[in-house]
């Protein structure tokens, strides 16, 4: 028989890995597919107020407030971007304070008061932070912007109920809508379009013109 050239030594061991791989891969797969054995889902019965509604549903425990808000309550102004907390397009505001709605389950929050894009105003009748991203163009796609809003009435709220943020200078006294202010509690709302500067006027110009803003 005559010596194998290094081409053909090479050939012969990748197929001799595939081979031996390709049985417990198959394993793998078949595993990944199977129906699962376990227990069947908990779930539980939980009522909520919803952009002024008293909402009742009995949900999977494992059901996090974002998809019950997207797909019980078809509440879709309210984002579902990384699903991780980092980009805060679910944002809402759940008993008078800003959540990323995708890390918190629903059962957590039974009797909890929820506010979202939807529930602050409508087209015919603007939230004034509302009317003020239209006015101010604090928004390019879109996506981001319902998160951003209930983020910014959340903010002016913070401010008004005198809670420091990482910026604020002097922990005794009550934080002023400075740019820095606004630019701190925001930062966790991203914006992939880019249109900070028109969102912070947006902020701005609601901060002048009211002492405080009731989620």
């Amino acid at each position: 028989m005559p010596p194998l050239t290094r081409r053909e030594l090479l050939k012969a061991g990748a197929a001799t890995t595939a081979s031996i791989a390709a049985p417990a891969f198959a394993q793998g797969a078949a595993a990944a597919v199977a129906p699962s054995s376990g227990r069947p889902p908990v779930r539980q019965r939980i009522t909520l107020e919803v952009n002024g509604t008293e909402v009742a549903r009995e949900v999977d425990t494992r059901t996090t407030l974002l998809d019950l808000l997207r797909e019980e309550l078809h509440l879709t102004g309210t984002k579902k971007g990384c699903d991780h907390g980092q980009c805060g397009a679910c944002t809402a505001i759940v008993d008078g304070r800003r959540i990323n709605t995708c890390l918190t389950l629903a059962v957590m929050r039974n009797g909890s008061t929820v506010t979202t894009i939807e529930g602050l105003g409508t087209p015919d009748a603007l939230h004034p932070m509302q009317a003020a991203f239209v006015k101010h163009d604090g928004y390019q796609c879109g996506y981001c912007t319902p998160g951003q809003i209930c983020s910014a009435v959340a903010v002016l709220g913070e401010i008004r109920d005198g809670i420091p943020s990482h910026v604020t200078a002097d922990l005794t006294a009550t934080p002023t809508p400075s740019s820095d202010e606004i630019r701190e509690r925001m930062s966790g709302n991203l914006c992939r379009c880019g249109a900070y500067a028109n969102i912070l006027d947006a902020i701005e110009d609601v901060a002048g013109r009211r002492s405080g803003v009731d989620a």
